[in-house]
């Protein structure tokens, strides 16, 4: 029960929902109570002999003290006297009105309740969606390299309903249910305690054989959610790469890889479905079992003329333990249900509880502008076991231009990334103008930066805001100066509707190059003096690279760049070379003086590592 009061946890503060939560179910469960407490007088106004009393003789209204028994006594002088101004069908209509009072005021307060249970639900689930996201959007990098794409979607979207439904529902059956029980036990107690007794021995039964019935939900239940978040990543995989699928004729594999893990999780939720459906009809029918050995043992003190029940009172006692198995079943509905929201509650709070590994220290230092080098001071990085960079030094001075070339693999995006804090090195030390980036807040570090990935990444959204991207500050005219370094701003007035102009999902309506100029305009605007660029232009046509290149050069005008460089003019053109391998720097220094060394570097060249204009 630890995860389900975590979850309730995000319903704080919970005081201003219990309480009134508490007090309507409270009234609820009276009147409620009181409906088929009301059996008994209506029996014995019917049946009881002419000669006896027709009532219980209550002849002064009772002192309030707030226990079952008063509210009988309460009714009971009411009937009486009514009765004896009435006669006895005066008496039935006034038990009829009174039955009608009740049941009016029971579904109020029922209404009451569900109202704000219902209130309590949503702004539960609200923070829960809240506290998931935040807590993926801020962790490191790398997390999002290790884990499915579809199985993080599948646990904000998917496993979040599935508390929703499952564990919030539930309070309502918790909350709720045992007020009737407990109404409906003082309820037998008063009839008889005696035949209560032998009712409480029989129920321990039917609760061992419930829980045997729902033990293995939980289990089932995490696999199946573990199944969703597989088959969610299928799916991504294949709309995203979908010119791949069908390019390659793969449609047939796609297809199959995706029946065997939807008929996988569709075994697990039939499984899950028959224990649930079991549960049900077995908890039903061990009620009526239990209700035979009443009727036995209830029956064979009426007909013994036991002084502990009358016939009336027996009747009655059927009517209300019929009453007292609808809660009794709820509440073991509700843990066959449970399990398969704890499953996936758990889930929601592994992700929570992952930490970033890259954090912010307390009181960071702050930086107004970028002054003299940036620095890298026997940096290694480790990826899990995995030893990606190996002791790099690296001086990188305000205004130059750094080139980063190498085989692939040899760690050059690994380097770019530490930079701006996407990971932090595993050893040694990164300094801006003498700082540690570690003591800078990763907000004011990413600040005097702008990265053009080699991907272009877009959101759907217009061209505007795709280039502002949630920043402050920045107007207009901030804005068409940036499309205007990017080569962006005449194909973007071309579109239907200029800069406020939806882009589609990814970017989508537009070219190879026209996105990757978006994203240059978006690098470029606020104009930071330190720019990550990793080229992308080899899969563009020979115009949109032009462009793109004309583009990168503006970029880098005046500025300090690291560049993971693809073209032989890039290369050429830059103050610095730094040649990586496996993990190491092997050369450094500009063209000429590589191509002289006759080393690794003149061997890419050589072997057209590098595309030539």
């Amino acid at each position: 029960m630890k995860t389900y009061f975590r979850l309730l946890s995000f319903a704080k503060p919970i005081g201003r929902f219990a309480f009134p939560y508490f007090i309507f179910t409270l009234l609820y469960a009276i009147f409620n109570t009181l409906v088929f407490s009301l059996l008994m007088p209506v029996l014995n106004v019917l049946f009881q002999p002419a000669d006896k009393n027709l009532t219980t003789q209550i002849t002064q209204l009772p002192r309030f003290d707030g226990t079952f028994q008063y509210f009988s006594d309460v009714f009971h002088y009411y009937l009486n006297a009514f009765t004896q101004q009435n006669g006895e069908k005066g008496a039935l209509i006034f038990v009829a009105i009174t039955l009608v009072v009740c049941v009016f005021f029971s579904n109020v307060f029922r209404y009451l309740s569900q109202r704000i249970m219902e209130d309590l639900r949503i702004f539960t689930l609200q923070n829960l969606r809240k506290r998931v996201f935040d807590s993926v959007t801020i962790l490191h990098l790398h997390f999002f390299n290790s884990e499915r794409k579809g199985d993080i979607i599948a646990k904000i979207t998917s496993d979040v309903q599935v508390v929703q439904f499952c564990i919030t529902n539930t309070l309502q059956v918790i909350f709720r249910e045992p007020f009737l029980i407990i109404g409906y036990m003082i309820l037998l107690f008063s009839i008889s305690a005696k035949l209560t007794l032998f009712t409480l021995l029989l129920l321990p039964v039917s609760g061992f054989v419930i829980a045997r019935i729902v033990k293995k939900l939980k289990a089932q239940a995490s696999e199946a959610q573990n199944s969703f978040g597989v088959m969610v990543s299928q799916v991504d995989e294949a709309i995203s790469g979908m010119r791949i699928v069908k390019a390659f004729n793969a449609l047939p594999y796609i297809q199959n890889k995706f029946n065997q893990e939807n008929t996988k999780y569709s075994n697990i939720n039939r499984s899950i479905a028959r224990r649930q459906q079991l549960a049900s009809p077995t908890s039903e029918f061990l009620g009526v079992l239990t209700l035979a050995g009443i009727l036995i043992y209830g029956g064979s003190l009426v007909l013994d003329k036991d002084a502990s029940i009358t016939a009336a009172g027996f009747i009655t006692y059927i009517g209300a333990f019929s009453q007292l198995m609808r809660p009794a079943k709820a509440i073991s509905d509700s843990f066959s249900n449970i399990n398969q929201g704890l499953a996936a509650g758990e889930r929601v709070l592994n992700l929570i509880d992952t930490k970033p590994l890259v954090n912010d220290i307390a009181k960071p230092e702050f930086i107004n502008d970028f002054k003299s080098e940036v620095k890298f001071k026997d940096v290694d990085f480790f990826y899990g076991d995995k030893k990606i960079l190996n002791n790099i030094n690296l001086d990188i001075k305000k205004g130059k231009t750094i080139a980063l070339v190498g085989p692939s693999g040899g760690g050059k995006s690994t380097l770019l990334d530490l930079i701006p804090r996407f990971s932090d090195p595993s050893a040694g030390e990164i300094l801006i103008d003498g700082i540690n980036i570690k003591n800078l807040s990763q907000h004011n570090l990413r600040d005097l930066m702008g990265i053009v990935n080699q991907e272009s990444i877009l959101f759907n959204d217009t061209i505007y805001n795709n280039i502002v991207f949630g920043r402050e500050g920045f107007g207009k005219a901030d804005v068409e100066n940036a499309a205007k370094i990017a080569n962006a701003h005449e194909f973007i007035l071309k579109t239907d509707e200029g800069y406020v102009t939806n882009i589609g999902d990814r970017g989508i309506k537009l070219s190879g190059g026209q996105k990757q100029r978006i994203c240059i305009a978006r690098a470029v605007l606020g104009n930071p003096p330190i720019m990550l660029l990793d080229e992308a232009t080899s899969a563009l046509d020979t115009e949109s690279e032009k462009l793109v290149q004309e583009a990168l050069d503006h970029l880098m005008e005046n500025r300090t760049t690291l560049v993971i460089a693809h073209r032989l003019t890039t290369i050429q053109n830059a103050d610095v070379i730094i040649v990586l391998e496996n993990g190491e720097i092997v050369e450094q220094g500009n063209h000429e003086s590589l191509m002289n060394k006759g080393g690794l570097y003149q061997k890419l060249i050589a072997m057209q590592s590098f595309e030539k204009d």
